[in-house]
């Protein structure tokens, strides 16, 4: 059987010659289509696999469309002509542009003949279209190589300037050098969590609640749990993942360390909702702290407030605000969500 969707064209325009060789192909499975003439066999060779057509036909038409249509197909393509001629006689020296692609029948012929000669050709016209797909898959995979490539320059020059301010940002608020070692330790330790779920998904998307629970792991060890995290599947393009991954560092480890999460009685809640506009789509989230110490507003800004204020405001394009309330931090922010990353082109 022919390959399922495959079409034959059948040009014959003498007598009775067209019905007979397209029931010919329809009583062996092969779906013809009979064309009025070489204009409209040409306008039909885009979808088809195979042209059958008498020596006449062309003989007396306008060649020139066909011919550029044979010349224009890709390297892959040969696309094949079943050529019916006259016994005992020799193909026109005109038609000899079509050598390349033609299976010569001569008639009268009997139909296994016609059957057999177009079954000849849609195979290897369906070995042509397994190039095609084989070079188009080869084509989609150098394209994706090259993407992650641009990808990965991207991200190392960002993870750099992330590191470096970091760094800057913990030696300035450090007392010691045990104080700086452990804290830029630890942001690092987050910035590699979140490359690393980055990473298994190919720099496509980090879940949401994914980065929240790697954050938040480390302090949930009472039983029954202090801290609830809700809201539903959001997907966080890289250039997003990284900053808010850090924010949910940062809001952590503060907690841990002067927040609700320093008292075994503190509780933190974390609830996220999703609103659609005409704009797009948009998190909100809402970080809430109580039963912990009395809250009062720092005195000077540390790295993580410059990192939610100022990084995940502008990188991100969120609008976040920190409400140093006496009876807990609250964190809340607006994020519109984007599909696609800003990879640059180099």
């Amino acid at each position: 059987m022919m390959p399922p969707g495959s079409q034959v064209l059948v040009l014959a325009p003498v007598g009775r010659d067209a019905r007979v060789a397209a029931s010919i192909l329809s009583s062996q499975g092969i779906e013809p289509q009979i064309c009025v003439d070489l204009a409209d066999a040409v306008k039909a060779m885009d979808d088809a696999e195979c042209l059958v057509i008498a020596e006449e036909a062309l003989l007396s038409s306008d060649r020139t469309a066909l011919a550029a249509w044979l010349q224009n197909q890709p390297p892959w393509s040969d696309f094949p002509i079943v050529l019916l001629t006259m016994r005992g006689t020799e193909v026109d020296e005109r038609l000899s542009f079509l050598d390349h692609y033609l299976i010569v029948l001569e008639r009268p012929f009997l139909a296994s003949s016609l059957a057999k000669s177009v079954r000849s050709a849609l195979r290897a016209r369906a070995r042509q279209l397994e190039v095609k797909s084989f070079i188009e898959q080869t084509q989609e995979i150098a394209a994706r190589q090259k993407l992650l490539i641009r990808e990965l320059h991207h991200r190392v020059k960002n993870t750099l300037a992330n590191v470096r301010a970091m760094m800057g940002a913990t030696a300035r608020s450090s007392g010691n050098i045990e104080d700086f070692v452990r804290e830029f330790s630890a942001r690092l330790v987050s910035l590699a969590d979140t490359h690393s779920m980055l990473t298994d998904d190919y720099w496509q998307t980090a879940m949401l609640h994914k980065l929240l629970e790697r954050e938040l792991q480390h302090y949930d060890t009472v039983a029954p749990s202090r801290i609830m995290v809700d809201g539903p599947d959001v997907s966080l393009v890289a250039d997003i993942a990284i900053p808010i991954g850090m924010a949910f560092h940062e809001l952590a480890s503060n907690s841990s360390k002067y927040g609700a999460l320093s008292k075994s009685e503190g509780r933190l809640d974390v609830h996220w909702a999703i609103s659609t506009s005409p704009d797009g789509q948009t998190v909100r989230l809402e970080w809430s702290e109580r039963n912990g110490p009395t809250v009062k507003p720092p005195k000077r800004r540390g790295f993580g407030t410059t990192l939610l204020e100022r990084v995940v405001a502008v990188q991100c394009n969120a609008k976040v605000e920190l409400d140093y309330r006496p009876e807990g931090l609250r964190f809340s922010m607006e994020l519109p969500l984007r599909d696609t990353r800003l990879v640059p082109a180099y």
